[in-house]
């Protein structure tokens, strides 16, 4: 539901003692009507692709205006890409084989027919998202966080504000 993080922030801040967060599924790719039950948390991360976007009102919050430090971590378009084909990969035998999964009709395709999808998914889907939202949200961050093609950080850029 469109605004459940945001809801669930605002309790959070306001010193609510137990707050039920939704969870999202990489399955279904949507919240589920599971929650996850927080306590006061002395340190609370929040993980998202689109979490420190802002919106075209001032009068909405937005996920990022309750956040105290805010990382993005960056990495080469062609190593996400990369990436994105691997982890396709192994869903496809895994997660992607549950009945309820958003990709279950790519669960039985063969190796090179697999890949061509994921490529095309994150030519046509991914990248442009990644380039229309996510990457203009760098600039928002507090740290920068840049990941070579192992997986291991190479630059850590601290902003000071």
């Amino acid at each position: 539901r469109r605004g459940a993080l945001v809801e669930f922030l605002q309790k959070i801040v306001n010193g609510v003692p137990e707050v039920e967060a939704p969870v999202y599924s990489h399955v279904t790719y949507d919240i589920t009507d599971e929650v996850q039950l927080v306590q006061q948390p002395d340190i609370l991360i929040v993980e998202g692709l689109n979490v420190l976007q802002t919106g075209s009102s001032s009068n909405t919050p937005f996920v990022s205006d309750y956040f105290d430090f805010t990382i993005y971590v960056d990495a080469d378009t062609d190593d996400l890409e990369k990436w994105y084909v691997e982890r396709f990969q192994q869903l496809r035998a895994t997660a992607f084989r549950e009945n309820s999964a958003y990709f279950v009709q790519f669960s039985h395709l063969p190796p090179d027919a697999a890949e061509a999808v994921a490529r095309t998914i994150w030519r046509s889907i991914n990248l442009p998202n990644l380039q229309e939202n996510i990457i203009p949200t760098r600039a928002r961050a507090d740290l920068v966080l840049r990941k070579g093609p192992d997986h291991d950080v190479t630059s850590v850029e601290l902003r000071r504000n």
